[in-house]
Parts: C-alpha cells; sequence; structure tokens
C-alpha cells in the first residue's frame, strides 16, 4: 500500500525545509519538499498532483477553487500560519479538503514586533537613520506614547498580547472587535468602544484582525479623515485590510503622523507601491514571526495539524468539508 504523500509545494523563502519537525512525518509519511516558487500554475498543479496532504509555508502560493479542483486527490492543507487567504475554504470545503492554520503559537512574537514598529514609527528611526546615512543632521520631533492612547483592533490572540505591551509602556489602551461583549471586556481589562470613536480619539491605531470580507479596506479615505490628526497607525495583520492608496494620501497631507506596516496588498512589495515614497514610515517585509523561534512554533504546529489529520483527529480546522471530487 503506497505511503501517505505530503507535499511543500513553496518553500522560498525558507521556512519549514531542513526542520527537525519534518523527521515526525516521515516516520508515517513519504515528505517532498520544494525550495523554490513555481514559475506557473501548471508546475504548482503539477507539485501537488500526487499528493494527499499539503503544507502551504509559504501565504503568496495561493489556492483559488480552479486550483484546488484541478488537485482531486487533495484531502488536506495546513498553512504555516495564523492566516489561511491564501486558500479559497468554501471550495476547499466543497471539494471535502480539509483546511486548517497555526492560531496563538507566536502570538507573542508577532505583537513584539507590533511594539518594535510602533516605538520605531513614534520615535522617527527610520527616517533619521536615512538622514544620518546622508550626512543630514536633522532632529524631528517625535512621539513619546507614555501616556498616550493605543487602540487595539481586533483582540484574538496577538491583540491580546499587544494590549498588554501598550499597558506595559505605560500607554491608555482601548479596543474594538467585531463581537464585543462584556466578559471580553473584563477579561481583558479595557474597554470595548465604537470603531469610529477608536479612530477618533487613539494616538495610534493598530491593526490585529484577520483578513475576511468584513475587513477588507476596514480602513480607507473616509477613516482616516476620522483619526487624530498626527496619530499613527500599526498593521502586522494583512495588507488588503488597509486601503495602500488612501494611507499614502493621508501620510503626504500629514492626517497620519506616520504608519508602520509588516504587510502588503502585494508581496513581495512591488516598485509602485505608493508607500516607499512616504517619508515617515517603517516598513519591514512580512517578517513578524520569521525568526527561529516563531517558525520552529509554527513548523511545530503545521506537522502536528498533518499528523492529527491522519490520525483521524482533524485539528485546528478552519473550514467544513463536506464533500469530495
Amino acid at each position: 500500500m503506497p505511503r501517505t504523500l505530503v507535499v511543500i509545494p513553496c518553500d522560498d523563502p525558507f521556512m519549514i525545509a531542513g526542520s527537525d519537525h519534518l523527521d515526525r512525518l516521515r516516520e508515517v509519511a513519504e515528505v517532498i519538499v520544494f525550495d523554490d516558487t513555481p514559475r506557473d500554475v501548471e508546475e504548482q498543479i503539477c507539485r501537488v498532483e500526487a499528493a494527499d496532504c499539503v503544507i502551504n509555508s509559504r501565504g503568496h502560493l495561493k489556492w483559488p477553487a480552479d486550483v484546488l479542483k484541478q488537485v482531486p486527490q487533495l484531502r488536506m492543507i495546513t498553512t504555516c500560519s495564523i492566516g489561511v487567504d491564501s486558500i479559497d475554504l468554501d471550495a476547499a470545503a466543497a471539494l471535502g479538503v480539509t483546511v486548517s492554520n497555526v492560531p496563538g503559537r507566536t502570538a507573542q512574537i508577532v505583537a513584539e514586533h507590533a511594539l518594535a514598529l510602533m516605538l520605531g514609527v513614534a520615535r522617527r528611526l527610520a527616517f533619521t537613520t536615512a538622514a544620518v546615512r546622508n550626512g543630514q543632521w536633522v532632529t524631528p520631533d517625535n512621539t513619546v506614547l507614555r501616556g498616550k492612547t493605543l487602540g487595539v483592533i481586533g483582540t484574538g490572540a496577538i491583540g491580546r498580547e499587544m494590549i498588554a505591551l501598550g499597558k506595559a509602556i505605560g500607554m491608555q489602551v482601548q479596543a474594538w472587535t467585531f463581537n464585543p461583549t462584556a466578559e471580553r471586556s473584563r477579561q481583558l481589562g479595557v474597554p470595548f468602544v465604537a470603531f469610529d470613536r477608536l479612530l477618533a480619539t487613539s494616538d495610534v491605531v493598530s491593526l490585529h484582525v484577520k483578513l475576511t470580507p468584513d475587513s477588507r479596506r476596514l480602513l480607507g479615505a473616509e477613516q482616516f479623515a476620522q483619526m487624530k490628526r498626527g496619530s499613527l497607525l500599526v498593521n502586522t495583520a494583512r495588507g488588503p485590510i488597509v486601503d495602500t492608496r488612501a494611507l499614502a494620501d493621508a501620510l503626504h497631507s500629514g492626517q497620519l503622523g506616520g504608519a508602520a506596516i509588516d504587510v502588503f496588498d502585494q508581496e513581495p512589495i512591488t516598485p509602485d507601491n505608493p508607500l516607499l515614497d512616504c517619508e515617515h514610515v517603517v516598513l519591514t517585509p512580512h517578517t513578524a514571526d520569521q525568526n527561529a523561534e516563531g517558525r520552529d512554533l509554527l513548523n511545530s504546529g503545521a506537522v502536528e495539524n498533518v499528523l492529527a489529520f491522519l490520525q483521524g483527529t482533524p485539528q485546528n480546522v478552519v473550514n467544513q468539508p463536506h464533500g469530495g471530487a
């Protein structure tokens, strides 16, 4: 009887190749790792045409309905991430493909990156570093965060950690979520406020919601106009949650004082991204959990998802598979 085949079709940049956690999978399945990006959709499909399970270690490899329909033997996909926006969950469910993610494990690591971004943009670190490198001795005003108000949008695992970090540096913290409750507010120790109020009264807005139809373009020109003049935006969630052009316009006009961004509409970032022309921004290439500790936690979670599925006890399932091709 042939062994189960697990394929990692695109480990580029490096994520899971060489991980000790794959040895656990090799005890029960054949594992194939591709360490480059497929040239096109045809090559992507070719790589997984015999796979029972796929570990999608890089979110830029997409799994829309038309691709999933061409791999009818596929039974399971797990990401090496919290986000699953690279996969058409409804199509996967209709085809009987279980989709799992790795929630919560790197929450502290991502929140620490968000804190670093917030401090960096508040103190103009990217701008002044570039100026010093260019022989300029400029001393623009920067922002002290202690005593200021942090508005956290999204109170899942990462949002919860960001709330704690904001409090730790002496900020006043308020939050907004799609489903607020008094009990959740009590647990977090922060008030839930209306969305418009959070925008209007926060000195820093930090995004921690997942990308869904409801959160796509959650912040655009109208919302930036509502924010306090000179306030800051931090985004370690997903690029499409923000209207990038509107954000650039708000930065150029001075409506926003700065932005710290780890995620983009298109990744890697393209040369025409308008944020590249903005002065007071800190930009990182989706690296909030890209460190030895973060990779290990995510890789372990992905492997455990596959093992649980093969044992007939799927975990961290984010869709409801109900059929087959």
